[in-house]
């Protein structure tokens, strides 16, 4: 179980156990909370872990999702680890499960099952057309047609599955329930998440914005209310927006946005900025209310410099791009 703290006008309380930061939190829902995993102090009254029981220990119906309705995804605990090269250790009770990319897992327990899926692994039955059409939107977002689930096979004690970042960078916990039920991401970003999050598709209205908005058409939508990770490259600013409140970003460093956020595109500026600026030709255009996650090193950035400095190689003899640029300029003196 989690250790909470709470915040009220500058104090804090804690360390508390589950139960005493629910009763806490329903006695005054007026501050913040964290825990470990968190990025950051959240609102209480936003914070759906707290909200599930009142003071009497009664279950209480959550607030309705912006998500899929009466959809209740696995409760999983997690760990982070690492500054530069980040991998998230996730811990599974018997019978709970965790769905991640093709390819991002790191190690497992023994008593942790492997199962290759089409679509996201979500619960909820249907048939293999439901499967089949779920399979499909994660093609048309440039995603592997499957999915692996990890599923704790045992029937006591807890098993752990950890699951690394294809680049260097942070990964961000997001409890989706937190973020009325849906969050916005580029395409590539997604990680791994509790069993019964669903991974959508997300279409940019408008034409300009779909053309030149830096992630084509289409992004993700993440929805449910349970834990997802989400990976960005670099390091990552988190940013509250208020209603009408505008920031201008480069296109690639737009990670994700809640469901709230309008996203659009603005030019530059002048031609000479446009042609001279190094900036691109557009901007992305964020406008709240809602919340926004930037990224400081976009992989088409890092891709960028690294194509650029393989062909421009330096020229010192016996070095691995000066013999690689020697190679492409013709010259095959060793």
């Amino acid at each position: 179980m989690h250790q909470w703290y709470l915040s009220y006008n500058g104090q804090t309380m804690g360390p508390l156990d589950e139960a005493a930061a629910r009763q806490q939190a329903s006695l005054n829902p007026n501050g913040h909370c964290w825990r470990a995993g968190f990025a950051e102090w959240v609102p209480i009254a936003a914070c759906a872990e707290l909200r599930a029981e009142s003071v009497a220990g009664n279950v209480t119906t959550p607030p309705p999702l912006g998500g899929i309705a009466g959809q209740r995804a696995d409760a999983i605990d997690y760990r982070i680890y690492g500054e530069d090269m980040q991998f998230v250790e996730i811990e599974l009770d018997p019978g709970e499960s965790a769905v991640a990319e093709a390819g991002a897992m790191m190690y497992k327990d023994a008593v942790v099952r492997m199962e290759t899926v089409f679509g996201d692994g979500r619960d909820g039955g249907g048939g293999f057309m439901d499967k089949l059409l779920g399979a499909g939107k994660r093609v048309i977002t440039g995603e592997s047609l499957f999915t692996t689930v990890f599923t704790h096979g045992g029937s006591t004690g807890k098993a752990k599955v950890a699951f690394a970042s294809p680049y260097p960078g942070t990964i961000v916990p997001m409890t989706l329930a937190n973020y009325g039920g849906r969050i916005i991401c580029q395409k590539d970003s997604f990680l791994a998440a509790a069993r019964g999050v669903s991974i959508g598709i997300h279409f940019q209205r408008k034409v300009m914005t779909a053309l030149f908005g830096g992630e084509g058409f289409i992004m993700q939508k993440l929805e449910g209310d349970g834990l997802v990770f989400v990976h960005a490259g670099g390091s990552i600013l988190e940013r509250q927006l208020g209603p009408g409140e505008r920031l201008d970003i480069d296109t690639g460093c737009v990670v994700a946005y809640t469901d709230t956020v309008s996203f659009d595109i603005k030019s530059v500026g002048s031609v000479k900025s446009m042609l001279f600026g190094g900036e691109g030709v557009f901007l992305a255009t964020l406008t709240g209310p809602g919340k926004v996650w930037i990224q400081s090193l976009p992989f088409s950035r890092l891709a960028g410099r690294m194509l650029q400095a393989a062909l421009k190689p330096g020229r010192e003899e016996g070095s691995v791009l000066g013999g690689l640029g020697r190679i492409l300029d013709g010259d095959n003196r060793f």
